[in-house]
């Protein structure tokens, strides 16, 4: 009858609005907006979404993708994940002997990148000598991934570039950011004085 198939093909319709609302609000989910690169020598980077939680973990060096595979950030506050990654036992053979820590942090707005930055200065483990935090560029990113570099480890290439035009972005990849920072201190003639955890 008429109003029977009328009711179906209503049915039918709220299906499929529920689906297309469940799938769009899957992708609102992990559509990252924001991203962490966290850089010794592994050289990693974090996607964050609008809810502040990591949606994708990406390698951008042999460790740094090793490394990625075997903690699981998905789903945690980022600044969870980060205690959870700096904390864990494969990160712990990088942070020996003085490993620098470098967190870079871009948010979607200028003002979400210096809220990121503050809230991870303000954790136990940015409190470290061994960690610096800064918020990076959005416009290096496509540069930074373009060298095959994180756009935080990308952020300390420029630094050293400015003092040493001859240095490459393959220089770079194989250096620790204690590597690179100590180069860039000789050669600025700066002694390592900076706290680094003050961002």
């Amino acid at each position: 009858s008429r109003p029977s198939r009328f009711r179906r093909m209503a049915t039918a319709l709220a299906c499929f609005t529920l689906v297309l609302l469940g799938f769009g609000g899957w992708r609102f989910y992990v559509t990252p907006v924001s991203a962490i690169s966290v850089d010794i020598n592994p050289s990693i980077e974090l996607g964050v979404n609008r809810f502040d939680r990591i949606v994708s973990v990406t390698g951008y060096n042999e460790d740094g993708t090793d490394l990625a595979a075997s903690v699981e950030l998905r789903n945690l506050n980022y600044s969870d994940a980060l205690d959870a990654l700096l904390s864990s036992e494969e990160m712990q053979p990088y942070r020996e002997n003085g490993g620098l820590v470098s967190i870079t942090v871009i948010g979607s707005t200028e003002q979400k990148s210096e809220e990121m930055r503050v809230r991870i200065a303000s954790c136990g483990y940015a409190s470290s000598r061994n960690v610096e935090c800064q918020c990076g560029n959005r416009e290096d990113v496509t540069a930074a991934h373009e060298a095959g570099l994180s756009f935080g480890k990308y952020r300390a290439f420029l630094e050293l570039q400015a003092l040493d035009p001859d240095v490459s972005a393959e220089d770079v990849q194989s250096m620790t950011m204690r590597q690179i920072r100590d180069r860039i201190n000789e050669l600025s003639g700066s002694s390592n004085t900076t706290q680094y955890g003050s961002g």
